[in-house]
């Protein structure tokens, strides 16, 4: 009797805990799904202003493609978040370069464990990183079929890269799986670079984005349209691409991650050290961006809260009160600003090839430099920059190592002497007002221009200065991606363009008119031989008095040519919307959201935005 009645108990028992399982595992469903709801994803929304070209590192040259990139593919070397100026810092590799045999060689050793995201190129799983990766990525930047607009960073530096880009010309074939001499794998995890001659920038080089690591495999699938396939260790993946008009990334699930550690180096920083330091990065869940190329349409955006990001533009007025400070409006919304003057040039370029505006002639010379003359930067300035920019005086912007500020320019604002130096030179009028060439043809000159409101006011403003002089000028609208090639080619005539520092130093900006690099960065076609020898001996220089000197005979050098009319180097004002934490536009760095956070709690929902 007792047994029976102790295992009636027992059943009881039994049914009463598999009763109060059932109740937990209830609750722990509900309370998972509660904290679900609780924490919803973390989205960054955001514009870029001109479409992107593709997500290959060594392919693309537009800012907006490589801000992607960024994020997408990792370096060996990248920049500290905050300090100013810009320092190098690891990011694939465990430590700054071992540089010995008097800067000749390099010696770079990675952090074992990284992996590239899955990809059906590795099977549909991960696939670690290892030196040899990088080996593959720096000789595919000098594949003659490639055509990388990079290839001048490596060009003549690295011991036996040069030869087998040679020999690839002539049999049609590059081989991948010949030994360079100067890039070795000594183990898995270390990657050796030997120069031909020091180069006290090549830390810079290896921190620049075209030359993350991408993988073979991932090539070798993928062929030409490795541009929609960009395959990382980076901290995000592309999950959605419509051209040239949306962008979306996700975090990487197979990215390791990093901690926000980076030490204040300016006023202001204390705050952003407290809002993210020790935080596992990276923090945004999804990126959305937008391809907004009015201005217009983009500040509506922002003023609406569909934009997590607004540049102030040509809106500083409905920003800015009489002290430039922001309006009690704005800061009633809890929006911050971020301001600086980017380490930038604006400028614009004639094509030496054109028959037009180029050649070394006297002639051609007193043309082009009575453009530039006639030009008024300050009314760009005040009109259409609505004062967020300063004068460049020179091809190296403010902030970048070389500036000079005692630098004063040739080839200043004065449109009297420009038609003075037109009437030399034999540039006559016709009874309609216009000039024609000295022997007597017609001068046009053929600008290229997107489509913008923005750009029709530099189109209006570029008329009126041409109009001074009496030089006609046909504007000729199209494509910025489109604009890019022709230009590499020495297609267009005339194009206006920014530059803003892959690294902080001279160089980066002096290259863009050295004559080897035509067809590459050097938009103009620009081939002097006085630029060039000055060129090429800073190259051999550190930083020091001897090649800073060697900048300023550059810079009369390509004001005597007329290479440039040289702009602005702009002003950046940004807006941020209050539940964007950790903030602070980077000298270099393009891809802030890796560094950013976003509480949620303030973030507007759904059903707030329109």
């Amino acid at each position: 009797m007792r047994l029976r009645w102790d295992g009636l108990k027992g059943r009881a028992v039994r049914r009463l805990s598999m009763k109060a399982m059932l109740l937990s595992l209830a609750w722990l469903i509900f309370s998972l799904a509660a904290s679900t709801e609780a924490a919803p994803l973390k989205v960054l929304r955001m514009a870029f202003q001109t479409a992107e070209t593709g997500f290959d590192p060594p392919r693309v040259s537009d800012l907006y493609s490589n801000t992607v990139n960024e994020a997408i593919f990792e370096r060996l070397l990248t920049y500290d978040y905050l300090a100013r100026p810009a320092r190098l810092i690891p990011m694939t590799a465990t430590a700054l370069p071992e540089i010995t045999d008097g800067g000749k060689t390099y010696t770079f050793h990675l952090r074992p464990g990284i992996r590239f995201s899955p990809d059906p190129a590795f099977g549909g799983k991960p696939r670690e990183l290892t030196a040899a990766d990088y080996v593959y990525s720096f000789k595919r930047a000098l594949d003659p079929k490639l055509r990388s607009p990079w290839a001048f960073m490596l060009e003549g530096k690295i011991i036996g890269l040069d030869a087998l880009a040679e020999a690839a010309k002539k049999s049609g074939k590059y081989d991948y799986d010949a030994e360079v001499e100067g890039l070795k794998t000594p183990d898995r995890y270390t990657l050796q670079i030997r120069l031909r001659e020091p180069d006290y920038n090549f830390s810079y080089i290896a921190a620049h984005t075209p030359f993350s690591a991408v993988a073979r495999e991932v090539v070798e699938k993928y062929g030409d349209d490795t541009m929609a396939h960009p395959v990382g260790t980076g901290p995000y993946v592309l999950k959605q691409w419509t051209r040239g008009a949306r962008i979306v990334l996700e975090k990487n699930s197979e990215y390791r991650g990093r901690v926000w550690d980076f030490a204040a180096s300016e006023d202001g920083d204390e705050e952003l050290v407290r809002e993210m330091q020790g935080k596992r990065l990276p923090l945004i869940d999804r990126v959305e961006i937008s391809i907004i190329e009015e201005e217009q349409s983009a500040w509506l955006a922002f003023n609406r809260k569909e934009l997590d990001f607004g540049g102030v533009g040509s809106f500083r007025e409905q920003v800015f009160d009489e002290k430039k400070e922001l309006k009690p409006e704005w800061r009633a919304q809890g929006v911050k600003l971020s301001r600086a003057i980017a380490p930038e040039v604006t400028y614009t370029f004639f094509n030496f090839r054109d028959p037009v505006v180029g050649g070394f002639s006297k002639e051609k010379r007193a043309l082009r430099r009575a453009i530039i003359m006639a030009y008024n930067r300050d009314e760009e300035i005040d009109v259409i920059r609505k004062g967020q920019a300063i004068l460049a005086t020179m091809p190296i912007p403010v902030g970048v190592v070389g500036h000079d500020s005692r630098y004063q320019p040739l080839n200043a604002y004065n449109p009297a002497l420009a038609n003075k130096l037109l009437d030399a030179y034999g540039f006559k009028k016709g009874k309609n007002g216009f000039r024609a060439m000295p022997d007597g043809t017609p001068l046009l000159l053929k600008f290229a221009t997107g489509t913008t409101a923005l750009e029709r006011q530099f189109n209006e403003l570029w008329k009126k200065a041409m109009d001074s002089i009496g030089v006609r000028i046909e504007f000729q609208p199209g494509k910025f991606a489109d604009f890019i090639k022709a230009s590499q080619a020495c297609q267009l005539q005339m194009w206006g363009a920014a530059w803003t520092a892959d690294y902080p130093d001279g160089d980066n900006f002096m290259q863009l008119l050295y004559g080897p690099n035509t067809n590459q960065s050097n938009h103009g076609c620009y081939e002097s031989k006085a630029f060039d020898a000055f060129y090429e001996a800073s190259r051999k220089l550190p930083d020091s008095p001897e090649r800073n000197r060697l900048f300023l005979e550059m810079t009369r050098q390509m004001e005597v040519d007329g290479a440039w009319a040289l702009g602005l180097s702009r002003e950046s004002n940004t807006l941020i919307r209050p539940w964007v934490l950790g903030y602070k536009k980077h000298p270099i760095l393009s891809a802030t959201w890796v560094y950013l956070d976003i509480d949620t709690e303030k973030a507007p929902t759904k059903a707030e935005a329109p």
